[in-house]
């Protein structure tokens, strides 16, 4: 469940609601690819913008169409009150895993995180995986509140953001965290830029965006992980710099992967929640050229 590629979709949504067949075609080259794992209801798959039957109906069709894949699903939400039901709709969804940001409007504290997972692991039997993304939640944790919270009956990964560029900084960032957690604790690599400095520094996991649209690209970079072809990740993962200078240049990736999307004909050209509008037509352009450039269709 937390080892390998888990793959991150896009949850295309247009005026007219939820892009089902868009949603199922993304599933379609996913399963095709044998990604390790989906994750849905990611930053990526929109999830602090849908409701939360919107969320159960997608984490559900998820599982329906994940051929048998493990399905981590994110159950984010600002009050713990709604995280617990939303925990209960993945559960019921048929989940494998669940994926817990520390998402609020006030600025929370340590102890209040903390609080927050030992609920979580008391209300459910499912493994939980710690959602670090300092850039969307503005919460950064702690050494100290990664251990703590590993120590949890039910913890099973810490999806961690972004790391040092240089590969010796970030084998010594990775093994100081390492050092803190129980054996049992994967450590998975976010943030597709530093995918490749992630898994070379020892992570086990590639929670990927990338790998939620292009997933045979990014298989091929975590088989790559799994042989300890050091090499091969760092030229696979270099190779696709065009495509992570995008999400540079468009503040993150979920526009560009939209339009991507679009691009590749699996949903329409305009498939994000509003308030986000999507990228324009020159835009477009350049990211089209780039995935005819990668050969990433």
């Amino acid at each position: 469940m937390f080892r390998g590629l888990s793959a991150f979709p896009l949850t295309p949504i247009t005026a007219s609601g939820f892009d089902e067949e868009g949603f199922c075609r993304i599933l379609e080259r996913i399963t095709a690819a044998e990604a390790d794992a989906i994750g849905v209801l990611g930053s990526t798959g929109s999830y602090a913008y849908l409701t939360r039957e919107q969320r159960k109906h997608i984490a559900t069709l998820a599982v329906a169409q994940s051929n048998n894949l493990p399905v981590m699903v994110c159950v984010g939400a600002m009050a713990t009150e709604q995280v617990l039901h939303l925990i209960d709709d993945a559960q019921t969804a048929g989940a494998s895993a669940l994926l817990l940001p520390a998402l609020s409007y006030q600025r929370l504290r340590e102890d209040e995180v903390f609080a927050l997972f030992e609920t979580v692991t008391r209300h459910t039997t499912l493994p939980v995986c710690v959602y670090d993304n300092p850039g969307t939640t503005h919460f950064t944790f702690s050494d100290t509140l990664y251990t703590r919270i590993a120590a949890l009956s039910g913890v099973g990964s810490i999806k961690i953001p972004g790391l040092p560029e240089k590969a010796e900084e970030a084998a010594a960032r990775v093994k100081e965290i390492r050092a803190q957690l129980p054996a049992e604790i994967t450590l998975g690599i976010s943030g597709d830029a530093f995918a490749g400095v992630g898994l070379n520094a020892g992570c086990e996991a590639w929670y990927s965006v990338c790998g939620g649209l292009f997933p045979r690209v990014a298989k091929e970079i975590t088989e790559a992980s799994a042989r300890g072809d050091r090499q091969q990740v760092t030229q696979l993962t270099e190779r696709l710099d065009p495509l992570w200078q995008l999400f540079r240049k468009h503040g993150g990736s979920i526009r560009v992967i939209a339009a991507a999307a679009g691009v590749l004909g699996l949903t329409r050209g305009d498939c994000l929640p509003r308030p986000l509008l999507p990228l324009d037509a020159d835009a477009t352009a350049e990211i089209a050229a780039v995935i005819n450039a990668l050969e990433l269709e």
